[in-house]
């Protein structure tokens, strides 16, 4: 299998200010069964000219935030292609992209290009969230990232499933995972372990400071971070509720969402 990747400028919280998008073919050199596009976040003539090399005949993403989807309607009127989006979330798709999906994936379907592009769920960071697996690589759109750490907030993101998603991949030991945001990931059972390790310290720095008396995100969000985070506070405060969601599940905290209010077990 041969993947493109192009990076795509486009109005996103990433710190690379740019989008992954991929073309996946056959690797042939034929190109006679078409290509996946995967993430196709804005058009731009470089992304424009693999759609066109490499016979696009598929389109999916790996999620249906805004960063990812930009180009998913024009891509597909001019190209034809089969839109796929994730079964049951065909709703949430058409809102997203503007366009109504073709197919529906479910864990475990193939897209048929090349030897197959196989679906594995990886939610947490987003509901839909799925990386497709091209042979060795790994399309793992906001899953992982070479540096620093993903954004799992809520109400959308669910800390538990992301940490189950990063467990999966972790145990598959992939040989190459190919991000949404950033440079390809070469190592990742080492990035995978980072960011769990990172999640677990995180998770610890939420737990004592509701022991320590926090009640509310705010709070907690100001006792839990020893950086500044001024510029990504919001996004830091759902990390922050998205952890104390999970330790409540786990019984580890009291949270009511409807005052705000957390509180040790």
């Amino acid at each position: 299998m041969q993947v493109t990747r192009v990076s795509v400028p486009v109005a996103t919280r990433a710190p690379t200010g740019a989008t992954n998008a991929y073309v996946v073919a056959s690797g042939d050199g034929s190109a006679t069964d078409g290509s996946l596009l995967v993430d196709p976040a804005a058009r731009t003539p470089e992304l424009d000219a693999a759609v066109e090399e490499q016979r696009v005949s598929h389109i999916a993403v790996t999620h249906t935030h805004s960063d990812h989807v930009g180009a998913v309607a024009s891509y597909a009127r001019e190209t034809d292609a089969t839109v796929w989006c994730r079964r049951g979330r065909e709703a949430a798709f058409t809102a997203a992209t503007g366009i109504e999906p073709d197919q529906t994936f479910v864990e475990g379907t193939t897209i048929p290009v090349g030897t197959g592009v196989t679906v594995l769920d990886t939610p947490g960071h987003a509901r839909d969230h799925v990386t497709f697996v091209a042979a060795d690589d790994y399309l793992c759109g906001d899953l992982a990232v070479a540096e620093g750490s993903v954004v799992v907030g809520a109400p959308e993101g669910d800390m538990r499933a992301y940490l189950v998603a990063l467990r999966r991949l972790h145990a598959r030991n992939p040989q190459r995972l190919l991000p949404g945001h950033g440079p390809v990931i070469d190592d990742p059972w080492a990035v995978l372990s980072r960011l769990i390790d990172h999640r677990r310290a995180r998770e610890q720095s939420v737990l004592d400071a509701v022991r320590a008396g926090h009640e509310t995100p705010e709070t907690v969000t100001d006792a839990a971070y020893d950086k500044d985070i001024s510029g990504v506070r919001d996004l830091a405060q759902a990390t922050v509720v998205a952890h104390i969601e999970k330790l409540a599940t786990e019984g580890s905290v009291r949270w009511d969402p409807e005052t705000g209010r957390v509180e040790p077990v």
